[in-house]
């Protein structure tokens, strides 16, 4: 006579679907030894159907995040190549976190896993703009250019204050130092504000074009004190105001640069000569002192330059290099007791450098240095006798606050560290996004 267990075990074989080995040894309390075959083949079947459907699911769901990164990844190429172009403020696309819900109906126990986490596609980091923010502008040059189809307008005041001190010799020396004759100091003290409208037009996400109308207001003033000989203090003031020089500039970005890598901009300025020139105002004949003030150099110039950016977070770096061609002019005039035929002014080597800290998102800060080397000017083809090269050395800081989205604030400071620079130069700019 059969027991139960072996007559189990017999239909098993028999039925050739499923061998279930038990013990000998189990114990009757055992849930697989109270199921009978039908049973066990219908959960097996049901379980192999739930595994295929979940297979399918996880399927499909694996389909859905490939699509999502593969938007994603193309989000990011977008911002990448506008963030390429140090231009004006870049605005990003906006960033937003791609979140691919799993199916609900797959369980994370069945498959082993730990619960699939909400947000599979993570936005990237912010890229870092080489906006106002970053950089607080304090050379003439902006650092950043404008993206296509913005247009930025740009008011800002400037002044600047200089002063010096000319010792003037009239004649001879019988021993070192001990001077036979007259001996005159003249202090000259010059304020120089200028107000000027400047509009940037970005053409393309590469490329910009700026034009500058400025205003000038200026008065000098000359103080001459005689240290021998006999004589008065005088004391001679020039005013003027009209016109400066109306310039037009234009930026390309040459390279796609990116954190870590520089980004290069050449630039072309032409300065006009729209202003009333030095040698366009009256001069007292008793004096030889201006009767009033030039607004601008009465020269045109045409200065090709080129800019280098490096970000390095938390920095960026800036510094371009500058050459002015300042274009003779024949001017075919009795200035005081002394003819001028053509003038060529001296041309000029120009070269600034700096770094600017973003403090947060909507204010930084800027520090650089900018030289400038002056060549001696000549007059009819010959050199003007005792010209010399001059030297134009400022130190410079600038703070930059973003008030709003389309508006920012920057203020600079320059200290003169040479003789021929003005002593200090303030300049408020507020460029806006129209």
């Amino acid at each position: 006579m059969f027991s139960h267990r072996t007559k189990a075990l017999a239909r098993v074989c028999l039925s050739g679907a499923m061998i279930v080995v038990i013990p000998a040894y189990a114990d009757e309390t055992t849930p697989v030894e109270k199921m009978s075959l039908e049973q066990l083949r219908a959960e097996s079947i049901k379980l192999k159907k739930e595994l295929e459907e979940q297979e399918h699911q996880l399927a499909a769901y694996k389909k859905a995040m490939d699509h999502a990164l593969q938007a994603q990844q193309q989000r990011i190429d977008e911002m990448q190549s506008q963030s390429t172009q140090p231009g004006n403020p870049v605005k990003p696309a906006a960033q937003s976190a791609v979140k691919i819900q799993p199916p609900s109906s797959i369980s994370p126990v069945a498959t082993g896993q730990q619960a699939a986490p909400e947000a599979v596609g993570v936005a990237p980091e912010k890229p870092k703009e080489m906006n106002q923010t970053q950089i607080a502008q304090i050379f003439d040059q902006p650092g950043v250019l404008t993206p296509k189809g913005s247009l930025v307008f740009e008011p800002s005041l400037q002044y600047s204050y200089y002063s010096t001190n000319q010792v003037s010799i009239v004649g001879y020396s019988i021993i070192p130092a001990i001077v036979i004759g007259a001996i005159n100091v003249s202090n000259v003290n010059s304020s120089i504000l200028i107000g000027t409208a400047t509009a940037r037009y970005g053409v393309t996400n590469r490329f910009e074009v700026e034009a500058d109308v400025p205003y000038v207001v200026r008065s000098d003033s000359t103080l001459t004190r005689p240290l021998a000989g006999t004589g008065n203090n005088d004391v001679f003031g020039a005013h003027g105001h009209s016109l400066g020089d109306i310039q037009f500039a234009a930026r390309y970005q040459l390279n796609d640069g990116g954190e870590e890598k520089p980004y290069y901009i050449g630039t072309l300025r032409v300065k006009t000569a729209t202003g009333i020139g030095p040698f366009d105002v009256s001069i007292d004949p008793v004096t030889n002192l201006e009767t009033s003030t030039p607004t601008g150099s009465g020269f045109y110039t045409i200065e090709p330059g080129m800019t280098v950016i490096y970000p390095s977070d938390p920095a960026v770096f800036f510094g371009s290099l500058n050459y002015m061609w300042n274009i003779k002019r024949n001017i075919d005039r009795t200035v005081g007791t002394q003819y001028f035929g053509t003038v060529d002014p001296g041309d000029a080597v120009e070269f600034n450098f700096g770094m600017g800290f973003a403090l947060n998102e909507k204010a930084a800060f800027s520090l650089g240095y900018d030289h400038i080397v002056v060549g001696r000017d000549m007059v009819n083809g010959a050199v003007v006798p005792l010209s010399q090269v001059t030297q134009l050395a400022t130190l410079l800081l600038g703070y930059s606050y973003r008030i709003s989205d389309k508006t920012t604030i920057n203020l600079s400071v320059g200290a003169g560290l040479t003789q021929a620079t003005p002593g200090v130069q303030l300049t408020l700019r507020v460029p806006m996004d129209l």
